[in-house]
């Protein structure tokens, strides 16, 4: 994605609750979406309108998982060529990346200003040595 990202609002509106996993995710999809919807809704930057954000990523981290289990039984290579499992799970991850950024779930995204500032402190950084 080129440009400059959008900035990550926090929202005094946002979700307060986790919602529910759609029923149509797959079981990896939803083990990701119980994961980091707590996340987001501490940070409170999640909103209803950003649901549909967090299914698209949710179900490419799925898909992806997916993908990486059929590789990892079959190999990359079937008959000669490169495994068409391996064209899904590269796709999902791009859509992942991506769905990320806009959640705020990248260390990018994360030192954003709006994300910085309204921080509980509750994240350990790894490289503060005071």
């Amino acid at each position: 994605m080129r440009g400059t990202k959008p900035t990550l609002v926090v929202s005094n509106d946002g979700v307060t609750r986790t919602p529910a996993a759609p029923s149509w995710l797959s079981m990896e999809a939803k083990k990701e979406w119980r994961r980091v919807t707590p996340i987001l809704i501490r940070r409170r930057i999640l909103t209803t309108a950003d649901l549909g954000s967090l299914e698209s990523y949710c179900a490419s981290i799925g898909a992806m998982r997916d993908a990486q289990a059929i590789l990892n039984a079959e190999g990359l290579i079937l008959d000669g060529k490169r495994h068409p499992a391996f064209g899904i799970m590269n796709a999902a991850q791009t859509t992942a990346r991506l769905c990320a950024a806009e959640l705020g779930l990248t260390p990018v995204s994360r030192s954003r200003p709006a994300i910085r500032e309204d921080d509980d402190g509750d994240d350990i950084n790894p490289l503060d040595i005071s």
